[in-house]
């Protein structure tokens, strides 16, 4: 805590006018308190649970509704928007009708993307599909990693949103609404569940597929509403892993530190003055930037992992890639974090699906089971929720040119694959299905806010009760809606 001197010279250094203005507002806030419910009044707080933690807390915010299967979370997001009908989805019927119109009674009204007002063609996969594992999942010839984990993952075919073009649809599946502007599921999870290391942050983002397909906005792991040290913190998998966090030169560790001390002191002063919680927010996420000086490049050194690790996951030390961010993936539950996210471009095939998703498919293929694989073998998976898709399907429809083993897909809403594995998930199980054709979800449908409810489940979350109260409104994850997918829970 700052000295006696620096606050009297705070004191000195207020005005008439600066004094008189926050006086009439501390003023204001206290006659509004003594009109209003008390349980209203902290706002931005959590109705129903417990307060905000005290400075310095890194444990468990909120207490846990009831015991959770999974303590932390790995997001392998398929940004673009993975053709399901090529990956998990078989339809023997469309392979039939390939080349041949698409029945009017599935698409007449529907919202359709792109190809609205065009001919519309059945597109049947050119992949084969085979069963695997004792589970029997038909997954396709492209994904020969991923099915040899089957067994482990359940996969979900009846999957919904009412997004249909790419920035709504990942802002959908990322904060539980099309609209942007609300908290991610991270930081929803860092708000209510901590850290389990006050070394690192609770939630990280990693990022691959530069270049490639939609860009990706920072907001997409943004805090919205929430204090802003729960935001994502994004790490690179080459160069400086962290953008200015490094000392600049001619700085060492002792002058940062006595830095960041009288930074300190002065923003407390400035907090204990105007009430505002974003400077303690900001003190904190000064503090964890010094502290990740010393944690973050040995967790990022690669390097340290046995040759035979680094071949599983066919990872490459130094280059950017989903490999290496899967294996940091690992290293980061490993230790304590709470909610890892990756995103992986390259998914958005409208033209030439062919070739393009067989490139895809082989950059994410062997990581992603290998993650699975280490995870189970280090005894991490139990704890450890692992969910890989993108932000919606593609149509069973072709987009583009046609013929010769050549088609594409436009973005499809009424029904997409994900996965889910470990942490409370039943695994080798298929839950939920779409008609012949692959073009609606009609057994056992699952919105996006249903998925987000039973991964908050997992956690030990009611989706119900995870709750930020903001301009006078109470917000969660899930909006106003969601149901727990207790069939595919263990």
């Amino acid at each position: 805590m700052q000295n006696d001197s620096s606050y009297q010279a705070f004191l000195q250094g207020m005005t008439r006018r600066s004094l008189f203005g926050r006086s009439a507002r501390g003023l204001g806030t206290m006659a509004l308190a003594s009109l209003l419910n008390p349980n209203l009044l902290a706002a931005g707080r959590k109705t129903g649970a417990a307060a905000e933690p005290a400075p310095g807390s890194h444990g468990v915010i909120h207490p846990l509704h009831f015991a959770p299967k999974a303590k932390r979370v790995i997001y392998l997001f398929q940004s673009g928007a993975p053709s399901q009908l090529d990956l998990y989805d078989y339809k023997p019927k469309l392979i039939e009708l390939n080349g041949k119109p698409m029945p009017e009674s599935y698409t007449k009204g529907q919202r359709i993307a792109q190809l609205a007002g065009q001919k519309l063609t059945c597109v049947g996969t050119k992949f084969k599909f085979s069963k695997h594992g004792k589970s029997g999942a038909e997954i396709s010839e492209l994904l020969p990693h991923i099915s040899g984990v089957a067994d482990d993952i359940a996969i979900i075919r009846s999957l919904h949103t009412e997004a249909i073009n790419h920035d709504p649809g990942v802002t959908m599946m990322q904060t539980g609404n099309s609209q942007a502007g609300r908290p991610a599921i991270g930081a929803w999870l860092s708000y209510g569940l901590g850290s389990e290391n006050e070394q690192l942050p609770a939630f990280v983002v990693l990022s691959s597929g530069f270049g490639q397909d939609q860009p990706l906005l920072s907001r997409y792991w943004g805090s919205g509403f929430l204090p802003s040290n729960h935001q994502g913190v994004e790490f690179r998998s080459q160069g400086e892993p962290i953008l200015f966090v490094s000392n600049p030169k001619g700085m060492d560790s002792k002058v940062r530190r006595r830095l960041l001390d009288s930074m300190r002191d002065l923003n407390q002063l400035k907090l204990e003055a105007v009430g505002d919680p974003e400077i303690h927010t900001r003190i904190q996420s000064y503090e964890m930037a010094y502290r990740m000086q010393t944690s973050v490049p040995e967790l990022m050194d690669l390097k340290k992992e046995s040759k035979e690790m680094i071949e599983m996951y066919g990872a490459e030390p130094g280059k950017s890639s989903f490999a290496n961010n899967c294996l940091l993936a690992r290293r980061l539950v490993e230790r304590g974090v709470r909610f890892v996210q990756l995103y992986h471009r390259g998914w958005d095939h409208h033209g030439s699906l062919p070739a393009e998703i067989a490139r895809t498919c082989q950059s994410v293929d062997r990581p992603s089971a290998a993650l699975i694989r280490d995870l189970k073998e280090r005894g991490l998976l139990d704890e450890t929720l692992v969910v890989w898709g993108g932000e919606f399907g593609r149509t069973p429809m072709n987009q583009g040119e046609m013929g010769g083993g050549n088609y594409g897909r436009d973005h499809h809403m009424k029904a997409f694959t994900i996965w889910m594995a470990g942490g409370g998930i039943k695994p080798g199980v298929t839950y939920g299905g779409t008609d012949e054709l692959g073009y609606n979800a009609v057994v056992d449908p699952v919105t996006v806010n249903d998925f987000q409810a039973t991964m908050l489940h997992c956690l030990g979350v009611n989706h119900e009760k995870l709750i930020y109260r903001f301009q006078g409104r109470d917000f969660r994850l899930t909006d106003v809606s969601g149901e727990v997918i207790k069939k595919i829970l263990i």
